[in-house]
């Protein structure tokens, strides 16, 4: 049962990892778009900015969920470093249930956000609804949940192959 949770999990991981990676690679294609519209065509196309914001803020909360994961995430271990190991034990399972409480408020906030803005649309994006835009933020909540209680209840899993397929380790050989 574990393995097949782990499993899953490595999933979305790949998943958060691909969103936020294709999220990047459009920003960069639809921001150039928008400034050869403006500069080189002489018209200002309406749609590149909110669109590449859309794709930050996708980035933003997907990318934090793998970040999590991954172990990746900005941390100060300067004050925590320097306790015993009992204390920073104990420091870890307070950052995990802090990262649970603010999941679940993304969770639930972030729906009642979408919900409440889901009537209203964009200007320059008359086709989407406001509560398209915030998403993200129940979306990248719930991701980030998983994998907090994964790591509540099976462990840190930084060192997974999913996680660490590119890190460059030392050998023997050189």
């Amino acid at each position: 049962m574990k393995n097949a949770i782990l499993s899953a999990l490595d999933g979305v991981y790949l998943a958060c990892i691909w969103i936020a990676g294709m999220s990047i690679f459009v920003m960069s294609i639809i921001i150039p778009i928008g400034v050869f519209a403006r500069y080189v065509l002489g018209f200002g196309a309406q749609w590149p900015e909110p669109i590449a914001i859309l794709l930050m803020v996708i980035f933003t909360f997907v990318g934090a969920a793998a970040a999590y994961r991954a172990g990746a995430h900005i941390a100060v271990a300067m004050l925590t470093d320097r306790l015993p190991a009992n204390v920073r034990a104990a420091c870890r399972w307070l950052v995990h249930l802090l990262m649970l409480v603010v999941s679940l408020f993304m969770i639930v906030y972030g729906t009642k956000l979408c919900l409440e803005t889901m009537g209203q649309t964009i200007t320059s994006l008359p086709w989407m609804p406001v509560g398209a835009t915030y998403a993200p933020v129940p979306i990248g909540g719930l991701l980030t949940l998983f994998f907090v209680l994964e790591n509540l209840v099976f462990g840190t899993q930084h060192d997974r192959a999913v996680v660490v397929f590119d890190h460059v380790t030392d050998t023997a050989e050189a």
